[in-house]
């Protein structure tokens, strides 16, 4: 097979979908890799380092999505490469597309297979896909939100770990997946206050117990969401339903109640937000200001760390490319887990979360 590795375009998009190891093994595996020249220079690797690892390395995205069968990236297709999806192409890379009716469109009419990351499940129900970059964006969340408290950012001037005779900052975290206990973990270490809400009492008695009683759990219910926003500094939203939209969960109400200067960051953006107030961001302009709450809605956040970011997701990707390369059916059908990140084939929607989302026929 003939597998594509184009430069990612989204704003501040440094991370590349193959690593020269990467594109070694799926070379070794007697297959052809196109990797599209300076696509790694953002995460530090060369051409060179993929030349050398067996890739072939091509001028532009023109010639790598036109030349491979399978072309492997981090982020969803931007507008911009809406014209390069073709018929017959397989697509393998985080899609979100509960919350991009337009980019679904697309994949429809150019009758893509398009397999998502984020819908990939293992044996146990979890996303292995999913869970690196989580942990990523989870620790990011907390410092960025511990970054915009600071005055010179627009915030109040809260140090989240207080000082001696000082309190210490509040954090509420809504969602107890691997965002959420990421961010608790960064606020726990900064010694904030850190409340962690979650609709799972199992999962939060593990929690309580993976912290050792440091942090305050809570049922997720209105009345304690509505409590402990209107008492944090900082919020961060880390619910996912996979493939689908994320529950709203905090309402505008609720935010024009918090105190001047707090800060939300949502990390379930890029699912359409589980905040109301809260819309895509990017990198060149991450945050904005509404009802006096500073809001960061950045959709790809651990492009902030690139060379850590990519070398974390492609130890997690790389088995399931290898596996596609020797045969996209046969891969998806030896797998369930593997088959739920299938989210359209030949001009179909066939998830049915991404389905619902956008009220269109499933397959």
């Amino acid at each position: 097979m003939i597998i594509g590795v184009p430069q990612e375009l989204k704003v501040g998009e440094n991370r590349v979908a193959v690593v020269p190891a990467g594109a070694q093994a799926l070379v070794d595996a007697g297959n052809r890799v196109l990797v599209q020249a300076g696509a790694g220079a953002g995460s530090g690797i060369s051409d060179e380092a993929f030349r050398t690892a067996g890739a072939e390395i091509v001028p532009d995205a023109a010639a790598v999505w036109g030349g491979a069968d399978l072309v492997v990236k981090v982020k969803e297709p931007i507008a911009a490469e809406f014209g390069l999806l073709r018929p017959g192409l397989v697509l393998f890379t985080y899609l979100h597309l509960a919350a991009a009716r337009e980019l679904t469109l697309a994949l429809l009419e150019r009758e893509v297979t398009a397999i998502a990351y984020e819908t990939i499940e293992a044996a146990d129900g979890s996303l292995p896909l999913l869970a690196p970059m989580s942990e990523v964006a989870g620790r990011l969340a907390t410092q960025i939100g511990a970054t915009l408290l600071q005055k010179d950012r627009g915030g109040p001037g809260i140090l989240l770990g207080g000082v001696p005779g000082v309190r210490h900052g509040r954090v509420t975290v809504l969602g107890g997946g691997a965002v959420g206990v990421n961010a608790a973990r960064v606020a726990v270490g900064m010694g904030a206050e850190v409340t962690l809400i979650d609709i799972d009492l199992k999962r939060l008695a593990l929690i309580d117990e993976h912290f050792s009683g440091k942090i305050e759990t809570l049922m997720s219910n209105r009345a304690n969401i509505e409590e402990a926003a209107l008492a944090s500094d900082l919020l961060v939203g880390a619910v996912l339903v996979p493939g689908a939209r994320a529950p709203v969960l905090v309402s505008e109400e609720t935010v024009r109640g918090m105190r001047p200067g707090s800060v939300i960051v949502d990390v379930a953006v890029d699912q359409g937000g589980c905040i109301a107030t809260i819309h895509p961001t990017t990198h060149a302009e991450t945050t904005y200001v509404l009802h006096g709450v500073i809001h960061y809605g950045v959709t790809n956040i651990p492009a902030l760390v690139p060379r850590t970011a990519t070398f974390a997701l492609t130890n997690a990707t790389l088995p399931y490319t290898l596996r596609l390369a020797r045969g996209v059916d046969a891969a998806l059908a030896a797998d369930p887990g593997f088959a739920k990140g299938l989210n359209t084939a030949g001009g179909r929607v066939v998830h049915q979360a991404v389905a619902a989302a956008h009220g269109l026929p499933i397959r």
